[in-house]
């Protein structure tokens, strides 16, 4: 794959809480360089982000109910659509962790759905499923739940629990959501060799702080 085509695979990320202002002016100015799909930054970031990458093919990626899922599903709704608001194009929600856990499932179709229908025409939506602290059936029942509620995207991980992306994660989540939703891999991505083995099975969208070491082909110690 060209360095061009793979850019547009890579939401470029910028979320630790110590993230300043000089961090994300070079998240920005990476991302116009090798027009990465979009920048991922936390809500705050992304009205200065829309600002900065006006007109320049990137798009503004945030974070809702990051990094738990344990916010309410209304506080959810209303970063959504403040988000959106202020610029942003993309939403990656996270999953109610601890309701998935509880076996709670209209809840967790209820709470995703809020989200999509608040993100519905205005920006792509994506569900953060917290790979690492669920069972494969679990996987499976939210990935199915994420489809049916009309989300754009799966997503294996916010890079906050312990354990980020794997090769059997996103085989398992392409499998179960069928060859056109959208699935993202991020947490742990680091190199050019990861990324290529996650796009094999089945991945459409890297989030990945070491964008520019991936599509450089060398690597990077970030922890998402």
């Amino acid at each position: 794959m060209e360095k061009n085509q793979l850019a547009k695979m890579i939401d470029h990320t910028a979320l630790k809480p110590d993230t300043n202002k000089s961090d994300i002016d070079k998240l920005v100015s990476e991302a116009k360089e090798y027009q990465f799909a979009s920048v991922c930054v936390n809500p705050y970031w992304v009205e200065y982000c829309a600002k900065e990458l006006k007109d320049s093919g990137v798009k503004v990626c945030t974070v809702i109910g990051f990094p738990l899922g344990a916010t309410t599903t209304e506080t959810k709704v209303f970063e959504t659509i403040q988000a959106i608001k202020n610029g942003a194009t993309e939403v990656d929600m996270v999953i109610n962790v601890g309701a998935v856990k509880n076996g709670e499932w209209d809840f967790v179709e209820k709470d995703i759905q809020s989200v999509v229908s608040a993100a519905n025409g205005k920006a792509l939506s994506k569900v953060i499923l917290e790979t690492a602290l669920l069972t494969d059936d679990e996987k499976k029942k939210a990935c199915e739940i994420s489809k049916k509620s009309g989300a754009d995207f799966v997503k294996t991980s916010t890079g906050f629990s312990g354990g980020g992306a794997t090769v059997e994660d996103i085989r398992l989540m392409r499998e179960t959501v069928g060859p056109d939703m959208g699935v993202k891999a991020s947490g742990g991505v680091r190199d050019r060799k990861t990324t290529d083995a996650m796009i094999e099975a089945g991945a459409t969208r890297i989030g990945a702080s070491a964008g520019v070491a991936i599509v450089e082909g060398g690597s990077s110690d970030s922890d998402y």
